[in-house]
């Protein structure tokens, strides 16, 4: 008896040490198979300064479909470890529709917001229903509110794979939040003017989204004919340069200047159409026009970049669609149609900027050659389809072209490189060359940087709907959507993010779901195990336990 009290006195003290112990030792241990709750450094990071409560609102509660339900606990899972890492991180499920009474009220309060709610088709014992959620959370902190987007759309993919897409941008969603909220102080962008960029109507919605993050301001190159120097001095208090379709040549001056702004660590992105060709031009009678190419003055500023942007078009069998009046008078009827001239280009997933992304929408794109002339890392980000051709200019481009099935045999020459970024200890343009103007501190080899170089302006422009912009990547004449403007977010954040922060969109998760097809088909077979299995086993355990006891008892 002494022994036992003696053992349980022990394990009695052992437990009191262990939880002591546990008070000021805590530590998490993830056992999935792909790590899927262990956030990267830089996702912590993010979550290191705050000092008051972060309240995070996710307007995923209720009655939610399936796969709704998996998006569920995954943002659960992924904000409980935010919260081990920071103990003010305060976060609660929200059902809107209880709050605002019907699904009509629901759905127009949180449009009011910016919160679009997603149409789910839900299909239940041969029953099809459509069912609305809304895949959101708001962000909280000091006086200060960041949306999060849980769901992230991929056209032609099915709700399941929507909602794994989801869940792999969960901790990069949330971190970029938490990012948003604790700048303390922002890089700094340079737009620039004065060589017919795009108007500044035409970028309201990037722009506006990016303002979250960086402090932005319009520049002119103007002033490079009488003052340079100050010019350049002057560009230099900006960490990036957006030349965002220029269609006036660049003399040698500003190209100096652009040379040794980027030489001298100055980060940029450049969206060029070496081109001219719109497709409002072909609106007309003969629904015709010439396409003809813009010499911009940058063929040798980019060749010592190894890079060769053509004065070609692209034209894909995989294309976006475009709207065009068929029949005549108030018989006509407005169809969309495929464009061969606006690819619908696709991600290969292959670096942090375009991973996981939906397809996006080039618009008489150039194609661009890469050259082995130098060392720099030159990325790929995107390619025309294998499917696809180039077009030489000038050339006659007519809307007749939708009329004509497409020949595949024509388009035989695809894979052309359309977004390409280039990394590097970049040298000056003007090394051994003669100066456009005498600069006192001329540098010839600068030091690790960035550049990305898209074969297509209209990547980053916004439609415009009765005098205001409407989101980068939404047509509004065919209501698609495209990944237009988290491709160019994604960019931006990546030539100026040196944190890591954008690597965390490389993680990779595997949800596994439940094979719809296989429980239709297996569904009487299930229920049979699960019901009557049981009930048959219990009626032969009491047969064979009765029997027990008369063999053994006589009774």
């Amino acid at each position: 008896m002494k022994k036992i009290l003696t053992s349980v006195a022990i394990g009695f003290i052992a437990l009191i040490i262990l939880n002591t112990i546990s008070n000021y030792v805590y530590s998490r241990i993830d056992v999935t198979e792909d790590s899927r709750y262990t956030l990267s450094n830089a996702a912590l990071q993010t979550v290191q300064d705050f000092t008051n409560p972060v309240i995070i609102d996710v307007l995923l509660e209720g009655q939610l479909p399936g796969e709704f339900v998996k998006l569920q606990s995954e943002t659960k899972q992924i904000l409980e470890e935010f919260k081990a890492e920071n103990s003010n991180i305060k976060f609660n499920f929200i059902n809107p529709l209880e709050t605002t009474g019907t699904s009509e009220n629901a759905i127009a309060e949180m449009q009011k917001l910016g919160l679009t709610p997603a149409n789910v088709t839900v299909e239940e014992n041969g029953k099809v229903s459509q069912e609305f959620v809304f895949p959101w959370a708001m962000v909280n902190y000091n006086n200060k509110t960041v949306k999060v987007a849980l769901l992230k759309n991929k056209l032609g993919a099915t709700t399941e794979e929507r909602v794994t897409n989801s869940i792999q941008h969960l901790e990069y969603s949330f971190a970029d939040a938490f990012s948003k909220l604790s700048i303390k102080q922002k890089k700094r962008i340079a737009v620039l003017k004065g060589n017919g960029e795009l108007q500044d109507i035409y970028l309201a919605d990037y722009l506006s989204t990016i303002k979250e993050y960086y402090n932005i301001g319009a520049f002119t190159l103007d002033s490079v004919a009488t003052n340079p120097e100050k010019t350049l001095a002057q560009l230099q208090e900006y960490d990036l340069a957006l030349i965002a379709k220029p269609t006036e040549p660049f003399t040698d001056k500003e190209k100096y200047v652009l040379d040794q702004y980027i030489v001298n660590g100055g980060k940029s992105m450049w969206l060029i159409d070496n081109v001219s060709m719109e497709l409002d031009s072909l609106f007309n009678n003969e629904g015709k026009s010439l396409a003809f190419p813009r010499d911009l003055n940058l063929k040798d500023f980019f060749f010592k970049y190894g890079l060769r942007v053509n004065p070609v078009l692209i034209k894909d069998i995989y294309a976006t669609q475009i709207v065009l009046a068929q029949g005549d008078g108030n018989n006509s009827q407005y169809n969309p149609v495929p464009w061969p001239f606006n690819p619908m280009v696709f991600s290969r997933n292959d670096h942090p900027i375009n991973n996981n992304l939906e397809a996006l929408r080039f618009q008489f794109a150039n194609s661009i050659d890469v050259l082995n002339n130098n060392n720099y890392k030159k990325h790929i980000l995107y390619y025309s389809s294998p499917l696809s051709t180039v077009v030489g200019a000038p050339n006659i481009i007519s809307l007749d072209l939708v009329n004509k099935a497409p020949n595949k045999e024509e388009y035989n020459n695809g894979n052309k490189p359309l977004a390409v970024l280039v990394e590097g200890k970049f040298k000056s343009v003007y090394n051994n060359r003669v100066k456009p103007f005498a600069l006192k501190n001329n540098k010839e080899v600068g030091t690790n940087n960035k550049m990305l170089v898209i074969a297509d302006g209209d990547v980053v422009k916004n439609q415009i709907s009765k005098g205001k912009p409407l989101q980068l990547g939404y047509d509004k004449w065919t209501n698609n959507a495209y990944g237009n403007k988290d491709f160019m977010v994604n960019s931006i954040n990546y030539l100026l993010d040196d944190s890591g922060l954008i690597n965390i969109r490389t993680k990779k998760v595997a949800i596994p779901f439940l094979d719809k097809e296989k429980i239709v088909a297996q569904k009487t077979k299930w229920q049979l195990i699960n019901i009557a299995l049981p009930v048959v086993l219990t009626l032969l355990f009491g047969l064979l336990f009765n029997y027990y006891r008369k063999h053994k008892y006589g009774k």
